[in-house]
């Protein structure tokens, strides 16, 4: 069983920054790759970030390229993903998974960029 636990989110100006973390407990084997989603007010769930766990393959959404930043410290199991320049449209609940065909899921982290 694998355990993720997001923190971080909150109000934040547009243009800001904010930094949000995700803390995963359990089979480390199941969190070698993990990810960041998001899904808006009356939108589907979609991809923003992936990293596998030697940080060799690194992968993000177009709409987020050149803003955000994931990375992660696996001695802390945690997971980060540093966003900047906030748009209002970055507004979602952020969520981190892990595992084959991200079986796991964190309860999320609300994210609202005021503008």
């Amino acid at each position: 069983q694998v355990q993720l636990v997001e923190s971080g989110g909150g109000l934040v100006q547009a243009g800001g920054s904010r930094r949000l973390s995700c803390a995963a407990s359990g089979r480390t084997a199941s969190y070698s790759t993990m990810g960041w989603f998001r899904q808006a007010p009356g939108k589907e769930r979609e991809f923003v970030a992936s990293m596998n766990w030697s940080g060799t393959t690194i992968n993000y959404a177009d709409s987020v390229k050149g803003r955000f930043t994931i990375s992660r410290d696996n001695a802390k199991n945690t997971m980060y993903l540093q966003m900047n320049s906030l748009k209002p449209d970055d507004t979602a609940v952020y969520y981190c998974a892990a595992g084959s065909n991200w079986a796991y899921w964190g309860q999320g982290t609300q994210v609202t960029v005021s503008s």
